[in-house]
């Protein structure tokens, strides 16, 4: 029998490692997944020894808070690994964390496998080397890694992105609006992330930005998916104190009935960007970080150790500025409300915009799922090269 540990971080590694067990067990039906897991991959059928949202931190000094948590899982995942080797050890996302285990268990002999690359060629390009001793084997969601990564001698493949498996086009707004029990005019989504921090830094600002658009636009409502019970309550009071006479839904997760309903979102930058630009629907991305995160970024900007114009995945993947970014100061109330006023527009160019998102759904659809297991096994010497 071939026995996988799993190491995912978060919603959206759960969600990448949910469908990498669908397709694994598929390919090899009595094989054993264990690890670090959330929902998703519990009901995929991963044993869980802790779950993904213990290891949901970000930003350079946010992590410090909780380093004594993360140390004491990191050491008690290390010692089950050493103590029972796995075939196979695959790390999804959390590369602070995973690839700190994975070093530890190539160094032991197991193989390790790291699902989606991390940013090393948007910044701090001599992580590479971390991935060198840390990783068999790379599996990358964006086209350009590979080949940046055997520049530096790592295997790498692009298997693509599940996201764009499952989202083949876009979502019907009619039956979305009509199981939120909306009406026909202009709905907006916003989506203030799945971190507590997240929603604190931005989550105002969003609700301001809704209360401006409100002021300005005939029968406008807004629906936001909450991530978690304790987050919609946050959201909810954020809305309560600063967009009072807004139409808004609070939903229990129903992200992508969200999505579905709007005619443009508001979202924080991540994942939820892909998934918006799959559903084909115009966006405008904000973001904040910590003061000091956003002090060191910029002095990494400044000595060329961060290299990309772009945070979001749509404008990363088109290398140009095809949807609103607005970072940090430039995230207000006006300028965001400003910015989806033009996304709710119809015009040619959200037509372009629409056309350009097909375009780069298309060549991230690849059954990624399917390609991240054939991976795993033919490493785990199940499948044959």
């Amino acid at each position: 029998m071939v026995r996988v540990v799993v190491i995912a971080g978060e919603a959206s590694g759960d969600r990448l490692g949910a469908s990498f067990i669908r397709s694994a067990r598929r390919l090899c039906p009595d094989i054993r997944i264990e690890g670090i897991a959330g929902p998703a991959m519990r009901a995929a059928g991963c044993e869980p020894w802790f779950d993904s949202q213990d290891l949901a931190v970000m930003g350079l000094f946010e992590v410090l808070r909780h380093l004594p948590r993360l140390l004491r899982i990191r050491r008690a995942v290390e010692r089950r690994l050493l103590a029972d080797p796995p075939d196979v050890l695959l790390g999804i996302d959390a590369p602070d964390f995973n690839l700190r285990v994975e070093k530890i268990a190539r160094r032991a002999g197991i193989p390790t496998v790291h699902y989606v690359c991390p940013s090393v060629w948007a910044w701090r390009e001599s992580r590479v080397r971390v991935l060198r001793a840390a990783c068999d084997h790379i599996l990358c969601l964006l086209p350009f890694e590979p080949a940046f990564l055997a520049r530096h001698g790592i295997d790498a493949e692009f298997v693509g992105h599940p996201l764009a498996d499952e989202i083949p086009g876009p979502p019907d707004q009619v039956a979305a609006r009509r199981q939120l029990d909306i009406g026909n005019g202009p709905v907006v989504a916003i989506m203030p992330g799945s971190r507590a921090a997240e929603v604190a830094r931005i989550g105002p600002v969003l609700a301001q930005a809704a209360a401006w658009l409100d002021q300005r636009v005939d029968g406008i409502r807004f629906v936001v998916p909450a991530a978690s019970p304790a987050l919609r309550g946050a959201i909810e009071a954020q809305l309560a104190t600063l967009a009072p006479r807004a139409a808004v839904a609070v939903l229990d997760g129903q992200a992508q009935t969200a999505i579905a309903a709007s005619d443009a979102v508001l979202l924080v930058s991540g994942t939820a960007a892909l998934e918006v630009m799959l559903s084909q629907r115009p966006m405008v991305v904000a973001y904040k970080m910590a003061p000091l995160t956003y002090l060191a970024a910029r002095a990494l900007r400044a000595v060329g150790l961060m290299k990309v114009e772009y945070i979001s995945l749509p404008n990363l993947l088109a290398g140009r500025a095809l949807v609103p970014e607005l970072i940090q100061r430039q995230a207000t109330a006006d300028a965001l409300g400003r910015e989806v006023l033009d996304a709710l527009a119809a015009s040619p160019r959200r037509e372009d915009l629409i056309a350009t998102f097909v375009e780069l759904g298309a060549g991230l659809r690849r059954s990624a799922g399917e390609r991240a297991a054939q991976a795993v096994l033919r490493l785990a010497g199940t499948l044959e090269s």
